[in-house]
């Protein structure tokens, strides 16, 4: 028996399942040194990297996005791969070319952030 999703129940026991994979998720990348920040916002997950390096970045992010494949399955959960979404914040002015992150290897797609 289900609970339908814009139920109020609905949020309060999706917190609760979600909690627990939340807490393995920050021990393991804590436990890794991936240096990943997690937030959540009812059922979506934000990863934040914060390095001088793209690249690092990227490896970092796809690590953690690894870990929390890994994790869902495991709970019995799945990504929907296709409204995930990066984005790159800089400080430099002008022009900024921001890497892609590729995550098919993961059953995900390739990523890619805006100019603008």
């Amino acid at each position: 028996m289900g609970v339908g999703q814009g139920s109020t129940l609905s949020l309060v026991l999706s917190a609760l399942y979600l909690t627990l994979l939340l807490h393995i998720l920050e021990n393991w990348l804590k436990n890794l040194k991936i240096p990943i920040s997690t937030f959540s916002f009812v059922n979506n997950e934000l990863f934040i990297s914060q390095n001088k390096s793209l690249t690092i970045s990227n490896s970092n992010i796809f690590c953690s996005y690894h870990i929390m494949t890994f994790l869902l399955e495991k709970f019995g959960l799945i990504i929907e791969h296709g409204r995930t979404k990066i984005f790159y914040f800089s400080r430099f002015y002008g022009s900024f070319n921001s890497s892609l992150l590729d995550l098919t290897t993961l059953g995900g797609s390739i990523l890619c952030s805006k100019t603008t």
